[in-house]
């Protein structure tokens, strides 16, 4: 077996036509729904337009979607690592439940992962309870 220095391995990272996003996780792929709306994922397409169809029945209100949420710990803001930014966690959806009348944060998740967790946990500090979709598996 070959061994390769770090450096090496990021050059090879780097190869022309290489072009996967490695902000993916697990496979999604990147959707533009009727509206001309780039989402993440397709169950994050879909969703959208559950929701926009909600809206329209007046069941909910405000629709946004990548609404930045800031991040507050015990001691104040959570910076970024270079001290000059306050880190936002960005919702995939934000709107009013007319019904109930509470504003609702929505994330659609397929996995998660470690740092959405280390996320969540942050935001329920603050608070803001997460209202985590999934799409439903074909055949049920």
């Amino acid at each position: 077996m070959e061994r390769m220095t770090a450096a090496a391995y990021n050059d090879a990272q780097r190869v022309e036509g290489n072009k996967e996003d490695r902000r993916r996780v697990r496979g999604t792929q990147r959707t533009t729904t009727a509206d001309g709306i780039t989402h993440d994922s397709k169950t994050e397409a879909q969703r959208w337009e559950e929701l926009k169809l909600l809206q329209a029945s007046g069941a909910i209100c405000g629709l946004r979607r990548q609404a930045p949420i800031p991040l507050i710990g015990r001691d104040g803001p959570i910076m970024t690592d270079s001290g000059k930014q306050q880190r936002v966690y960005r919702a995939d959806f934000v709107y009013v439940d007319n019904a109930l009348g509470v504003t609702v944060v929505e994330d659609r998740k397929g996995h998660e992962t470690d740092k959405f967790k280390l996320v969540r946990s942050i935001l329920a500090a603050q608070g803001i309870e997460l209202l985590i979709t999934r799409a439903t598996p074909k055949g049920q």
